[in-house]
């Protein structure tokens, strides 16, 4: 059970990177984007609600493992966050390149209600929630920005 958690809180082992973890997570997380954005919007928002709860389970046992709290090592809440962000979106390099960034913007800035998740929210759901709040908020500007272009 142990290596399964630390799999997939690590998003097979990219949460160890010396450097930029949770950005070389997010990068990690396209390759799942491009199977999932094949689903329909309804079968997508499924999936992503699913692995939301198992993400907030593993990020939990995690952070149990590491004994640390919301360690720098998991990354699958930026997995979580990637996905929020994509939704809906069309596959481009473009949706996918700028969906990075943005997400990256709002999970470092961490605009309210995310920075007040991240500081009182200390159980998996904390470390996904606030990746959650910062992927609405990559979603609703990659939209208008798509849009735009």
């Amino acid at each position: 059970m142990r290596g399964f958690v630390l799999l997939f809180a690590t998003w097979g082992g990219v949460g160890y990177s010396p450097v930029a973890s949770g950005t070389v997570g997010t990068l990690a997380a396209v390759p799942l984007y491009l199977v999932l954005a094949r689903l329909p919007l309804p079968l997508y928002l499924l999936t992503l609600t699913a692995f939301f709860f198992f993400s907030c389970w593993i990020a939990g046992l995690a952070e149990e493992l590491f004994v640390e709290k919301d360690s720098g090592k998991i990354v699958i809440d930026e997995v979580v966050g990637y996905l929020v962000t994509m939704a809906g979106v069309a596959v481009s390099w473009q949706a996918v390149a700028a969906g990075f960034f943005l997400f990256r913007f709002f999970d470092i800035v961490k605009v309210e209600p995310a920075r007040s998740i991240d500081r009182h929210l200390k159980n998996g759901y904390g470390v996904v929630l606030d990746d959650v709040v910062a992927g609405i908020y990559s979603c609703l500007a990659l939209h208008l920005l798509m849009r735009l272009i």
